[in-house]
């Protein structure tokens, strides 16, 4: 088994903690700020409350890679996604106010047990991952942010 990695960025969002957390369970809100090449699809009804299970699809020509879901922890201004299929781990997102806006805090803690796809993304696509999340916490505050002035 490999070692876990860990991606851990986060942004601050001139926007409540209400406001950003409703950017991450409204399945609507959340299509505006995740790669246009990840689709988020629930698993009977779309709930991000403890035990929501879902399924995200990175859209690829010929393949699309699926990873299975589920709500694992869940309290106010925190959610927690554990998830099944080429990579095992959690994605956990977590709202925390300040003075001014929210703080918000991606983190994405994984394995790859194949060794196989493991090398592949480590040579060719970790950076991209890094990069690419980085770029979804700035669409998300630009969300966060619309909808927190009322033109979201």
């Amino acid at each position: 088994m490999s070692e876990p990695q860990v991606f851990e960025q986060s942004i601050q969002i001139n926007a409540s903690a209400t406001t950003v957390e409703r950017c991450l369970t409204d399945c609507e809100l959340m299509h505006r700020w995740l790669n246009p090449a990840l689709r988020c699809e629930p698993i009977d009804a779309w709930s991000t409350e403890l035990g929501g299970r879902s399924r995200f699809i990175i859209q690829m020509p010929v393949v699309q890679p699926a990873l299975q879901s589920v709500v694992v922890q869940r309290e106010p201004g925190l959610i927690v996604w554990e998830f099944n299929g080429f990579f095992k781990g959690r994605d956990r997102w977590e709202c925390n106010p300040e003075l001014e806006g929210t703080r918000l805090l991606n983190r994405f803690e994984f394995t790859i047990p194949n060794p196989l796809i493991r090398f592949g993304f480590n040579t060719f696509a970790a950076t991209w991952t890094r990069d690419d999340m980085q770029a979804q916490l700035r669409r998300l505050k630009q969300v966060a942010e619309g909808v927190y002035r009322g033109k979201g």
